[in-house]
């Protein structure tokens, strides 16, 4: 781990962002097996070198997906989570999907709150999109909490919009536009 700003996309104060790179697969994986009690139900990033290839291929190869590290300064650049942005669609909508999540060595510390700014900046400016939208689970209390910092609005609530650790989950969706 080194902290080469010259490597970030985006910078702020306390933290970077940067794309996947196999040679993350390590470092990734170790702290989402350390963070399972965090994640869950919530979320189930790559816990295995194997997973984490596809997973950051996936990002990285697919013009419908944009991923990003989130790396703290202050730790050498060590990777404190992720944000991606999911089923970008270009044209009239111009709109992603985010999916988002501190590794717990880092989580309450606001680094995702800084991170998610940073991404908002990236996605409204180079990525040329209008809206975001954040779909999340009702009991998400954290991950309502960093949407609701970051300005994003309620719109709505699906009942049994994704499939996530084997059934379908009722999802509350957020959102924000270029414009707020």
């Amino acid at each position: 781990m080194s902290d080469d700003s010259a490597t970030y996309l985006a910078s702020g104060p306390r933290v970077g962002l940067r794309p996947f790179s196999p040679g993350d697969a390590e470092e990734f994986t170790a702290r989402a097996r350390e963070s399972r009690e965090l994640h869950r139900p919530w979320l189930f990033p790559p816990c295995t070198t194997e997973a984490y290839a596809a997973y950051a291929g996936a990002l990285t190869g697919d013009p419908a997906r944009a991923g990003f590290l989130v790396c703290e300064h202050a730790d050498g650049g060590a990777v404190a989570g992720f944000v991606n942005i999911n089923n970008i669609v270009r044209g009239a909508f111009r709109s992603g999907a985010l999916g988002y999540g501190a590794f717990a060595h880092a989580a309450g510390r606001g680094l995702l709150t800084e991170a998610l700014g940073l991404v908002m900046d990236h996605a409204f400016g180079p990525l040329e999109l209008h809206r975001l939208e954040a779909n999340i689970q009702p009991g998400n209390a954290a991950s309502r909490a960093l949407v609701r910092r970051a300005g994003f609005r309620l719109e709505g609530f699906s009942p049994a919009m994704l499939h996530i650790d084997g059934a379908w989950r009722d999802h509350e969706r957020w959102a924000i536009t270029a414009s707020d």
